[in-house]
This record gives structure tokens, sequence and C-alpha cells, in this order.
């Protein structure tokens, strides 16, 4: 062979061997966000090689193998921005050079550019590329924009923050950019040092939105170029990125407001997380009252309420996902349920999972604005004007959410967001639906219930979803054809109590015991189908539990319904008279108002109905309002009479029954009266009474005549609440304080009560047994 071919091929090969080594030590490299783009450095090489374009290095990426792509993963994890930055790797145009970030070999750089002298005031100028369109994850449910969970608006997606960010840092000038990075790691140590020197501008971008997601990569960002004092560049970047930002302040508010239950009287540091005790409730399209036909002793009760055989169940999370007949969207939600559904619950429920991105994604924003934040704006007294304020729905939006001033997104017509209005029932003022004057526009002032009026007809907030929810008396005035869609909050069915007694404890085993002490009740069975209930009986029985020997005999059932009536009064002073849980105390127009109230159960009761009409709220001399929304213990039949007339019932019957026998025992307690005694029929089995009738044996001895003389089931459990209210702890404890004045004696007589029942229940039919043996334990039973 010749010498000089031979040296020539010598060297090819030497050459072919270090490009083999180059290679090798790119793809020990972590992939940079956009590793395939110019930075800095390929515009200082470019400009040192015009003269001889012919010499410019070209490094071509190798073609990916399975064992490369797995090394990559292995080195960084997969996440939506390293999806993106695997994207723009191939998207190399012709003529780039990619300067190995990673690598702290200097050979890896061509010999010329470091010996190009660099300008400290040049701006960093990336010459870039546009990044491609980033590849969402191949999945059904963002295809489809009526399912779950929804889509991004761009402006509020990934991409538009990437793009945006690194469109502003590049306008920074290389020392700027470097004490950028440095204030950036010192306010954000997540960000390590590390991470802020290596790489250019897209790799620091990328590695930020990838540790901090966009929100508070872009919060950090903004604050940075504060600090470093470039405030043009830190307003643009929040002028472009403003609904992302307004997103994460509603954000914010609604999880701090939601992320914790708070049941009961509250506890600093003990509200259970919302996540760990909700459980979701049936929601029925259509409404019908809400009111449970279930009954101890009434199988086939009588009652005009119609409940559909047919019903269309729908989740919290999906009321916006409905549409109307004709295909379109609905705007106009109505939820309503009875008092203790869980109303405020499922708000809370909605609004933290739209907060933690689990729900509702193309809601661009979540908005609570309720009623009774709109009276209190009424009401608001002015050093210039006197209440009512006039104002636009703008500013009642602006005056409980200050950051949202100024903004503009809500006028536009792509901007999809909701608004949520609960607690109609609480705004109390009557509203003009046919003869309001029609106002246009977010910014246009008039008399607040003239801007509820022109939200509802959609001539305000005309791009708004809007999501009301109240007390089915109250909500029943709005006009239908205002709404879009009705719906109904029905309650747990029985394998959602019991998975909701189940969730709320971590000792199984004092789970299994409540699960399988309250259904020994078959009242409280059926009544904690609603979640207040529920919630009761799990709080009790806790801590009954704790005690040695509880759970041998089945609960009392009285001490529940007295929970519920003195819960519901003490709401009723708080929602819609604004007192405060220190000043709850009952006036004397309150307790002769509840008193009247058990008078009318009681009358209803002696008729044998369940509903009673706006002329026996008079009779009775009770307040309409008062009474049928804001006391918590009736709801309204939505089938209104032959003659048009509005028709009205407790909640449920029981309780019914159980305020009836609340007012025959005030009645004797507080005023020593028998009304029992007038006109009653015993039965042959009893003789003569021997005991006076203004007793407490007497009182029962009249309500046992009265019940044997009725058809089984009409009385029954009557009697059985009497009883239960003669036990100390009902009337001594309970309700001492509340309805009646502390220190009150207690009933006398009661062992003469409890020969009575004994007897009794010797000589009564077979089928009057069980219930009479009930009674006497609510009586004398003791709960620890």
């Amino acid at each position: 062979m010749d010498p000089d071919t031979e040296v020539q091929r010598i060297f090819r090969n030497e050459e072919e061997v270090d490009d083999e080594e180059e290679q090798r030590k790119k793809l020990k490299r972590p992939p940079s966000s956009y590793g395939s783009m110019k930075s800095d450095s390929d515009n200082t090489e470019e400009e040192g090689d015009e003269e001889d374009e012919a010499d410019d290095v070209l490094v071509e990426l190798p073609e990916p193998s399975a064992t490369e792509d797995t090394g990559v993963q292995m080195i960084r994890s997969e996440s939506p921005e390293t999806l993106y930055t695997m994207t723009t790797m191939q998207t190399k145009p012709p003529g780039a050079f990619v300067i190995e970030t990673g690598s702290s070999d200097l050979e890896d750089f061509p010999e010329d550019v470091d010996d190009v002298e660099e300008d400290e005031d040049e701006l960093l100028v990336t010459n870039s590329p546009e990044p491609p369109e980033p590849i969402e994850p191949e999945d059904a449910m963002q295809t489809d924009e009526n399912s779950q969970p929804g889509k991004l608006h761009p402006e509020q997606d990934m991409p538009h923050v990437f793009k945006t960010i690194q469109s502003v840092l590049t306008d920074l000038s290389k020392d700027d950019l470097l004490n950028f990075k440095m204030w950036y790691h010192q306010w954000e140590r997540r960000i390590t040092l590390s991470d802020t020197i290596c790489g250019d501008v897209l790799d620091f971008v990328d590695k930020t939105l990838e540790i901090l997601g966009e929100e508070r990569a872009l919060l950090h960002t903004i604050h940075t170029l504060e600090n470093i004092g470039k405030f043009e560049l830190a307003k643009k970047l929040d002028k472009l990125c403003k609904r992302v930002l307004i997103r994460h302040i509603l954000r914010g508010e609604l999880n701090r407001k939601h992320s914790t239950l708070y049941e009961g009287v509250s506890h600093a540091g003990r509200q259970p997380l919302l996540e760990t005790v909700y459980v979701e409730p049936l929601i029925t399209i259509g409404s019908y009252g809400g009111v449970d036909l279930s009954h101890e002793f009434r199988p086939h009760h009588v009652t005009p309420l119609q409940v559909p055989s047919n019903v269309t169940y729908v989740g919290v999370t999906d009321l916006f996902r409905q549409q109307k007949e004709d295909g379109t969207p609905v705007r106009t939600v109505l939820t309503t349920g009875i008092p203790g559904i869980g109303l405020s619950v499922c708000v809370a429920k909605f609004c933290l999972d739209w907060s933690e991105h689990r729900s509702n994604l193309d809601l661009q924003f979540v908005i609570k604005l309720s009623f009774r934040a709109i009276r209190n704006l009424r009401n608001r007294k002015d050093s210039e004007r006197p209440p009512p304020q006039i104002m636009s729905v703008m500013d009642m939006i602006e005056f409980y959410h200050p950051d949202l001033r100024g903004i503009t997104f809500l006028d536009e017509e792509n901007c999809k967001y909701l608004v949520i209005m609960d607690g109609f029932d609480r705004y109390q003022y009557p509203l003009d639906w046919e003869n309001a004057p029609v106002i246009h526009g977010n910014r246009t002032k008039a008399h607040p219930d003239v801007v509820i009026v022109n939200i509802f007809r959609g001539t305000v907030l005309p791009g708004a979803r809007i999501w009301i929810l109240g007390r089915p008396t109250a909500v029943s005035q709005i006009p239908s054809k205002f709404i879009d869609l009705t719906t109904e909050i029905q309650g747990y069915t029985d394998e959602m109590k019991d998975h909701f007694l189940t969730k709320r404890f971590i000792d199984a085993e004092v789970a299994a015991k409540i699960v399988a002490h309250y259904k020994r009740l078959p009242t409280l069975k059926i009544l904690t189908r609603q979640p207040f209930v529920c919630w009761m009986a799990a709080k009790v029985f806790e801590r009954r539990f704790h005690y040695r020997d509880y759970g041998t005999e089945p609960p009392r059932l009285t001490s529940f319904y007295i929970n519920i009536f003195v819960i519901q009064s003490n709401r009723r002073l708080e929602f819609y008279h604004e007192k405060t849980e220190i000043n709850l105390v009952w006036s004397a127009e309150d307790k002769q108002m509840l008193i009247n109230i058990g008078k009318l159960a009681f009358t209803m009761l002696e008729k044998n109905t369940s509903v009673f009409y706006e002329e026996d709220l008079k009779e009775h001399g009770l307040p309409f309002r008062e009474v049928v929304v804001c006391s918590g213990f009736c709801s309204e039949v939505l089938t209104p009479t032959a003659d048009g007339r509005r028709q009205f019932c407790f909640f449920h019957y029981t309780f019914q029954e159980f305020m009836a026998a609340l007012y025959i025992f005030s009645l004797f307690y507080m005023e020593s009266k028998n009304i029992l005694d007038s006109g009653s029929r015993l039965p042959k089995i009893f003789t003569p009474s021997k005991w006076s009738t203004k007793s407490a044996a007497g009182l029962v001895h009249c309500a046992i005549g009265r019940t044997f003389s009725a058809p089984l089931g009409h009385y029954d459990m009557f009697l059985r609440f009497l009883c239960g209210l003669l036990n100390e702890e009902s009337h001594d404890d309970l309700l001492a304080g509340a309805l009646y004045p502390p220190r009150s004696p207690k009933v006398a007589g009661l062992d003469e009560v409890q020969r009575l029942l004994e007897q009794t229940i010797q000589k009564a039919p077979a089928d009057r047994v069980e219930n009479l043996k009930e009674c006497l334990r609510e009586m004398i039973q003791e709960d620890q």
C-alpha cells in the first residue's frame, strides 16, 4: 500500500474514534428542556464564522434506540414538561448548533467559541424556533367537552405560561439573568444551584415549571423580577398571564375555606378534612319536595307528595355538564333540598375539586357570591348614602374579591366561568320578577334587588354559569323560565350511611359498632338519610362508646330529635337573625313560636294529615317565613292543590309527631295542663284512672287511651316521644336553658308512670306491645 494512503487511513480512523467518543459523551448528558435549540453561544459562534461559512460545524443527534430511551427516563422523571421537552429535541432546524449545557467538559465546545469576546450588555437572544404545541396524553376525557375533568383555557395552560416566561427572561442581559437566577434560588430552595447555573433559559424555565408548577413558578418569577428592579418586565408578565394569576387567587381562597369541614360547634384544630369524611349524596334531576315517606308504623302513609318512579341522578361535579333540550349547555342550575340535607357541603366539595384541578377545568374562574353577602351589602350603612346601596354586580364581586378589581375577562363572550349564589333563602327580601327594570352590562349600577333579577334573566353576567342553592320554600318563588336545570339533594342510601359512618373513624372496630348500633332503631335508620343526622349519630355514638358496657341497649330516640330541634333553632338565629354562637339565647317570642309550631303539629296529628296551609299558620299565630323557611323544620310540597293553594309539611312525619308531643309535654311541664284529658275515651281493657289528670301518670294514661282508640300508627310514635320527654335527661338536661328555664324542677311521679306502662304491656294487644316496651325504655333508660 502506498505510504501516503496508509497515513490518510490512520488519521481517518482516529477521527471516527473521536466522533464516537464525542457522541457517547452527549448521551450521558441529561436532556435539557429544549436541547436542540440554540442559545447565545450559538449566535456567538455564527458571528465568528460569518467569513467562513463552509467550516460551520453541525452536530447531529443520533437516532434514539430503546436502550437510550430507557437511559433518558432514568435521568429525568416523566412529566408534562419533560414530554414537552422531548418533543422539542426533535425540532432542530438546519444549521443549528447544539450546546451540551449539562457537560462540564470544555472540549465539547468548538475552540472558536472560547475566542469570541462577549459584550456584558449584550442581550441574550436564542434565535430558537417557536415551541411546538404540547403533546397531550391520549385521554378520551379531553376530547368531549361534556366530560370530566375538562380542558383548560389556552391562556391558563402550561404551554402559554412556558412561552411567556421564556419570552420575558430572554429580554434580560446576561448579568441580569445571572442575578435573577441567584435571587430565584435564594427564595426557592427547591430550585438547586446547579439548576440555576447549568443550562440556558429554556432549561431553567422548564425545570422551574416541572418542580413548582405553572402558578407558583409564575408568581415567583414576577416577584423575583421585582426584586432585581425589572418592574416593567414583571408588569408585562403579570399582564400576559393575568388569567392564570386570577385563577390562582380564587383557587387559594376556595381551598382555604373548604379544605376543612366545620361541623357543629367549631373547635380550633379539630375540624376534619373534607376529603376524609365526604360521601356524596344522591342528587336527582327534578324536584318533588325531598321528604322521605318511610315510617316505622305507616308503610302506606297517605300524602300528596308525588315521588317519581324513574329518576335521573347526577354527580355534584357534573351539574354543568348537562344540556338543555335543544342541546345547548345549561346556564342556570338550581339545587334545593330539605334542611340538613347537605347543600353547603356539596358546594364545598365542588369548589375543592375545582381548586385542586380534579374537575371542571374548563371553568376559568369559580366565584362565590352568596345571597347573604348581597344582603349585607344591601343593608350596609354608608356615611353619604342610606341603605339600600346602589351598585353593579361587579361592585358586589369586587367588594368580596378585591383582587378581581379592574378585570375585563368576565365581559368576554368566550370566558367560561361560574358564579355560585348559595343561600337564596337568606336574602329575605321580595323580588319583582316581572316589573324589575332591565339592565345590561356588568358595570351598570342599580338596586341590589334589580341586579339579582337581571342576573337570573341573563342580561347581567351573560357569559357566566349561575348555580343557585336554597331551601324549597324559598326557591319556589323563582320563575321556571329563568332556570335551565332543577336538581334536588335526596340524601344517603343505606350503603352510603354505612360508608359515611365507617369513613370517619380510623378504628374499624369502633366504626363497626356504631354502624350496628344505629340500625337497632328503625326510625333512626330512616332519619339518617340526612347527612346532618348521620353526622350527629357518629358524634354521639363515638363519645358514648368510650364508656364501658355502652351498647347493650338500643339508643334512645327522643334525645336525637331534641338535638335536631335545638340545633335547627339555633341555626335560625345564626343564619337569619345574625346571632353569634355565644349569643344564642332564645327570647320569649322565640319560645312561644316554637310552642305554637308544636300546637300546629298536634292539630295536624289529630286530623291525621301531614300537610298544612298558609291559613293554618295564621290560625296558630305563626309568621309564614319564620316557620316554612327559617325554622329548619318544614318544606314545601311542590304540587299545589286544585285551587292553587300552597302546601307545606314537616321534613319528616316523625318530626311532626315529636313536635306534637313536645307541645303536650310543655303545657304539662310549664303550666300543669293536660289537654289530652278532654274527650278521651279509654278502651275496655282499662279501669278508671286512679291518678290525677295533672300528674305524669295521668298524662300518660290519657295518651295511651288516645293511642289504643286510634288505628295502629296514628298516635304510637307520639306516645313514645311523650314518654321520652318525661325522661330527666330530656327535660332537665337537653332542654333546660333553651326552651325551659334553667334549674327548673324535675317531673315527679315517674315511678307511677313506670308501673302504668308495665301493667299496660301485660294487657295490651300483641301489635301494641313492642311500642309500649320502647316507650318504657325511652322513659327510664339513662344515656351515658
